[in-house]
């Protein structure tokens, strides 16, 4: 039985299969996808069958976030990431939203425009149970009486209700689903594609309450757990390569240890 809170040294299709149905709030992951990377030499995986397990195990209302590009191939996109958000859909998830990951350190072609983005596919099984909209975007209206008009789906326009004037224009709104964060650059470990734990636990606080359960079945790194621990929330994770893996768990480790030292300064303070 998987245990909570806890990384797996295993293929995350075996870890899968040993979950109960209808047992992950949220999974927060970022596939290997297109050979762009070798990780040390498991860069390939069973797709299909691992995103069968996904939605047995998901509970109803849960939601995986998705995170994938394409590779060029005969200079052609491969189209990849189109493929695998239809098979989710084929299965029965909803295509909640599509968001973009733009990238600060984008990567650069010779023959097309420089590759700066990455797709966040985010699936639900029904309705999300939680949508916790991060609301930092700064609005340019702030403090003004709302105003203006509405578009009907015939596309002309009418003066907004009586009751949507009453309002004032709230500080700060939700976010666009185009979010801008650095890539992890840092050398905690060997892994070649590092997932930033601030883009992991955005999403974490977005889709999951305090207490859920989490899952990353590519947890790499060990962004996601952190994220999870940040945040309050229970992860499980899966590293089938034992270098990543034995990372990860130091990684992890040494961020508690961190969060309980400024824990006990500030308790001395």
């Amino acid at each position: 039985m998987i245990e909570l809170n806890k990384l797996y040294n295993m293929d995350c299709l075996i870890g899968l299969r040993d979950m109960p149905d209808n047992f992950v709030d949220l999974v927060v992951t970022s596939p290997p996808y297109d050979h762009l990377r070798q990780y040390n030499g498991h860069s390939q995986f069973d797709f299909y069958g691992i995103a069968d397990e996904l939605y047995r195990v998901m509970k109803p209302r849960g939601v995986v976030v998705w995170i994938v590009g394409d590779a060029m191939v005969e200079r052609s996109e491969t189209c990849s990431s189109f493929r695998q958000a239809l098979y989710f859909r084929n299965l029965g998830f909803l295509l909640h939203d599509t968001m973009i990951w733009k990238k600060t350190s984008p990567f650069q072609h010779k023959v097309r425009y420089i590759q700066a983005f990455e797709y966040m596919f985010v699936f639900s099984k029904g309705v999300p149970k939680t949508t916790n909209l991060i609301c930092d975007r700064k609005n340019s209206q702030a403090g003004r009486m709302v105003h203006g008009t509405e578009r009907q789906p015939d596309g002309t326009l009418k003066p907004m209700s009586g009751r949507a004037k009453q309002r004032l224009v709230r500080e700060f709104g939700a976010r666009f689903n185009i979010w801008e964060i650095t890539c992890d650059q840092s050398r905690e470990t060997s892994h070649p594609a590092k997932f930033p734990v601030n883009l992991a636990a955005d999403h974490i606080v977005t889709w999951s309450n305090e207490n859920d359960i989490v899952l990353d079945p590519f947890m790499g790194s060990g962004s996601t757990a952190i994220a999870c621990i940040k945040t309050n929330r229970q992860y499980i994770g899966f590293e089938i390569d034992t270098v990543y893996f034995v990372e990860s768990v130091q990684r992890v480790l040494s961020f508690c240890e961190k969060m309980e030292a400024d824990n006990d300064q500030h308790r001395t303070v």
